[in-house]
This record gives C-alpha cells, structure tokens and sequence, in this order.
C-alpha cells in the first residue's frame, strides 16, 4: 500500500468547506467516476459511482472536523483503498488536507502501488482545487 498527502488553503471558513464536501459531491469533484447512486444508513453514507465499465461502492463516516471515506465490496479498481478528508481553519479560510492510501493487490506492488497512488494524487489535486474555486 502507498500514501499519498496533499494540501489546500481555502477561502472560506470550516463550516462553510464541511457543508460543500457531502460524499456525492467528493467523489464528483475528484473527476474519475460518476455517482449512480447515494444512500444513507447506519451512521455513513455508502456512494456507488462508475465510470467506462468500472463500479466502485464507497463508505463515508463524518469525523470532527472531517470525513473518511474507502472503498467497501469486491467490486472496485482497488484491493484496498481509503480516504481521510480534515479540515481546520487557517488565516481567514481553512487548511483542507487530504491523506490517502491505495494498493492494487497486482503483482509487482511496488510499481502497480505507485502508479495507482501516483493516478490517486492527481484525484486528490483535482479534488481540492474543484473545492477552493467553488468556495472562492
């Protein structure tokens, strides 16, 4: 398995970042699949979402001052993949930081681990500059 961190400052308080990243609304601003459908139960929100030909389920669990989401089933690109979204406020707006580990469970993980956790970080880039501009 790989991690991967990456950062944003954004100009809008914490309240206002926890209101934008509802769990349908992450997985849009990452880009890589598009959300079939949203449910919620048993304190988290499972999202199923797909894209040319690939389903994922997700798992989504509120945290203070953040969220948690990873992949749940047999279904999915990954062997193991999770997320953890926080948030704190920083200069007039809100640091927003993004950790996430992901592994293929191909053979030769040491390559296929670091071009998914590689592919991972574009996601969460995407993410979070998706996320400033809407709240800027």
């Amino acid at each position: 398995m790989r991690e991967v961190t990456v950062d944003r400052f954004v100009g809008a308080m914490p309240p206002e970042v926890e209101r934008a990243l509802e769990p349908a609304v992450v997985v849009e601003y990452e880009g890589s699949f598009e959300v079939l459908e949203v449910e919620a139960g048993d304190g988290a929100t499972f999202v199923t979402a797909g894209a040319r030909g690939v389903g994922v389920s997700l798992r989504f669990e509120s945290r203070e001052n953040g969220l948690r989401y990873e992949q749940v089933g047999d279904a999915g690109p990954f062997d193991e993949m999770w997320t953890e979204l926080s948030w704190a406020n920083e200069n007039e707006g809100t640091r927003v930081t993004a950790r996430s580990g992901v592994s293929l469970g191909l053979p030769l993980r040491s390559v296929t681990d670091r071009v998914a956790a590689w592919k991972r970080r574009g996601e969460l880039d995407r993410a979070l500059d998706r996320l400033a501009a809407d709240l800027e």
